[in-house]
């Protein structure tokens, strides 16, 4: 008889460990908080520095995305260079990238509130941002939160010389 052909490797299984860890849960509430932000952002009328705003919020979206991804299949190895260096690699994104991004989009979003908080009056009839724009200061200020406290996660583990994100 003929042989079966190969099937390739097996699937990889989820790392569900990292799914139940302090990170992998921080890193649930950043996706859900993120894409809060700036879908918040991105449905309205936006202008001037909201851009940045968006595009701050999108780009440290989908850095994290891929940093849960490689986390939660447990892949890191793959990533050259940083994957042997994977928790120092989530502590920088966390607090030297995701945190800086976050305050400077949700500062931008929180002055753009107050420049439109006129038309929060009874009365007035034109589309009022107010609500979007305040809306979306307070998803960014919530996901800047969550980003110092994973940061600070693994800050600690590096302090007490552990090498891994769980």
């Amino acid at each position: 008889g003929v042989p079966p052909a190969p099937r390739g490797p097996a699937p990889r299984a989820l790392h569900r460990a990292y799914l139940r860890s302090p990170l992998g849960l921080l890193r649930l509430g950043q996706l859900v908080m993120g894409a809060a932000f700036w879908v918040t952002v991105a449905a309205h009328k936006y202008e001037g520095a909201a851009h940045f705003a968006l595009f701050a919020a999108v780009l440290v979206w989908l850095l994290t995305l891929a940093l849960f991804g490689l986390s939660l299949l447990g892949r890191w190895a793959l990533v050259p260079w940083l994957g042997s260096r994977w928790l120092l690699t989530n502590l920088l994104h966390d607090l030297a990238l995701a945190v800086g991004l976050y305050a400077a989009a949700t500062g931008i979003m929180g002055y753009k509130a107050g420049r439109k908080s006129y038309c929060n009056l009874p009365g007035y009839s034109q589309q009022c941002l107010y609500g979007a724009y305040l809306s979306a200061s307070i998803c960014g200020a919530i996901t800047a939160c969550l980003y110092l406290f994973s940061g600070l996660y693994c800050l600690s583990r590096r302090c007490r010389d552990q090498r891994d994100i769980i």
